[in-house]
């Protein structure tokens, strides 16, 4: 039980101390994770979008293609991956295994098919909401896509935000194609499961405490601005 306690005040002391090896870890961390999203949603809101607006041949095996994705296990897609980037791989001469660009890959690949997957019923359901009415104001194709997906910004955040979830937790694929090399590529999710099998508990404990908090605070951020949305909607 001491140790457990001294583990804590280390873990808090490293916290209130600005740490620089820990800093430079959570700023990798997001700077991967939230370059991951922003990827992921430039590529999976219109594929999603798409899928919702457009009737085309193979639209039911590509929705369900996407939903079976949202399952893909991190392992498989960082060998993917790796294979891709090896110097082996089509794309070896790039020289972009073991590096931070790697590491972003791989997470757009896990979380694309969420935020496409979330995108495209909350857009189904948006287009059969309005239809008729963009029907009424000539709307058709891209620019419904586009109404659709500005009319629905705010729940749109919340897709993002299970897109974060994934990539800011991810461990398995990141250590793949990322090596976990310190002042590299070390992130939070890493460094917690390394640290940990090294009995260093309090750096562990201490980014365990930042991950949690940073979503909680992102979480908190999405929630006060839809209600600020809601309210504004309404006065």
């Amino acid at each position: 039980m001491q140790d457990f306690g001294a583990a804590f005040g280390l873990a808090f002391g490293l916290i209130l101390s600005g740490d620089a090896d820990l800093a430079e870890i959570v700023m990798l961390s997001l700077q991967v994770s939230l370059s991951a999203v922003a990827v992921a949603c430039m590529i999976g809101l219109p594929i999603g979008a798409a899928a919702a607006v457009y009737r085309f041949p193979g639209r039911a095996a590509l929705v369900v293609f996407m939903n079976t994705m949202m399952g893909l296990p991190p392992v498989v897609a960082g060998l993917l991956v790796y294979l891709m980037l090896s110097n082996a791989g089509p794309l070896g001469g790039l020289g972009l295994l073991y590096t931070a660009t790697a590491m972003i890959i791989v997470q757009t690949v896990l979380v694309t098919p969420i935020i496409a997957a979330l995108a495209r019923q909350l857009i189904a359901d948006l287009h059969t909401e309005y239809d008729e009415q963009l029907r009424s104001l000539g709307l058709r194709g891209i620019r419904t896509i586009a109404t659709l997906l500005w009319d629905g910004r705010y729940s749109l955040l919340t897709v993002a935000l299970a897109g974060f979830g994934r990539a800011v937790a991810e461990v398995g694929a990141v250590i793949i194609v990322g090596g976990n090399i310190n002042h590299a590529t070390r992130v939070m999710t890493t460094t917690i499961a390394l640290e940990t099998s090294k009995g260093d508990l309090g750096l562990a404990l201490a980014l365990g405490i930042i991950l949690i908090g940073l979503s909680v605070l992102v979480n908190g951020g999405v929630l006060a601005l839809r209600a600020t949305a809601v309210r504004s909607a309404y006065a």
